[in-house]
């Protein structure tokens, strides 16, 4: 197992390294290739004091820009592909994920609430995450509640319950944009999310949350390998389950929110990566969580960088781009799943 993790965690973190190199040096700015790593060059200690050759402008769209701009986007990414994980695991459903959980609009409602009344730094940039939090957490609670049926929660009734929730608070977000007459394009904007405009102070929001929630999830990769046997026999294997539950559906509805809170909703990133990782390396989550974290972030990294290049100068939005990828896969795998069910 452990050659398993260097192998596929080395080549994955590859595959995010070329990502990013490839994706920070295309951009609607047009310089070329050479220029852009002379300016992040130069950013290395060692290199500070040497004459440059661009503008300050140049430098302030290659570093506070885009360099920036791809690290949240990663950030985000890993965010969403491990709560996508930690959804599937906990709940044994290939189909939870943030999104079709509703746990995504549950949080941006709480967003666009503080946008509409002007409070995204009531309390400093923390405001935004907390509140999308508690909206979330709230929204994933509603989704159990009518989900559940004589102590039973069937897989497809929680999805149902999951759009059902998701289309009630999706009215209740459009209520609120009809309300408004000045944050209007900024609420909306956020319901088909972007990392426009994201800066540093993003990354520094984002990443203590990255960095603490993959060895979160991670430890309880094992446990969740023995809830795929069902809760009863992960009970008398000595898993507690209720706990597990918990504790995992807290930790992937905070990366929830906390994505949610800087990129606004960006559907589908949590039920495509963490899919797709289990038909590469199958079912262990001691190798899908993980992984999900790093794809996650080359997922987005990529549609990111799709959505500010394709029409430039203008830009799609990002949320845009992952449910055109997204909601096909999601029909393939109901599909499928509803042909196991009958072969079954």
């Amino acid at each position: 197992m452990k050659l398993k993790i260097v192998t596929y965690g080395g080549a994955a973190m590859l595959l995010l390294i070329l990502s990013a190199v490839v994706s920070i040096s295309i951009g609607s700015a047009g310089y070329p290739i050479s220029k852009v790593w002379a300016i992040i060059i130069h950013q290395l200690p060692w290199n500070r004091g040497e004459a440059v050759e661009w503008s300050a402008l140049d430098e302030a769209v290659v570093i506070q820009v885009r360099l920036s701009r791809i690290l949240i986007g990663v950030l985000v990414g890993a965010c969403l592909g491990l709560a996508g994980a930690g959804f599937q695991g906990v709940l044994r459903n290939p189909l939870a994920d943030p999104y079709t959980l509703g746990v995504a609009s549950g949080s941006s409602i709480g967003a666009a609430f503080l946008i509409l009344f002007g409070l995204q730094t009531a309390v400093g940039i923390w405001t935004v995450p907390f509140v999308a939090f508690v909206t979330g957490m709230a929204t994933i609670f509603a989704v159990f509640w009518l989900a559940r049926q004589q102590g039973q929660m069937r897989i497809e009734t929680l999805v149902l319950a999951g759009v059902i929730v998701q289309a009630f608070l999706g009215a209740f977000v459009s209520f609120m944009i009809s309300m408004s007459d000045t944050v209007v394009n900024e609420i909306l904007y956020w319901t088909m999310g972007s990392l426009s405009k994201r800066n540093w102070e993003h990354v520094t929001l984002v990443l203590p949350f990255a960095a603490v929630g993959l060895p979160a999830i991670a430890a309880f990769a094992q446990p969740m390998n023995l809830l795929v046997l069902g809760e009863r026999q992960a009970a008398h294997l000595g898993v507690n389950v209720e706990r597990t539950k918990l504790i995992v559906l807290m930790i992937s509805t905070l990366l929830t929110a906390v994505a949610v809170s800087v990129s606004g909703v960006i559907g589908f990133v949590g039920l495509v990566v963490p899919h797709l990782i289990r038909l590469i390396v199958g079912p262990d989550y001691r190798l899908v969580v993980p992984l999900s974290a790093i794809f996650g972030g080359i997922y987005v990294l990529w549609a990111d960088t799709l959505a500010r290049t394709a029409l430039s100068p203008k830009e799609i939005p990002l949320g845009v781009l992952t449910a055109l990828i997204g909601a096909p896969f999601f029909a393939y795998l109901l599909k499928r799943r509803k042909a196991g069910l009958k072969e079954g």
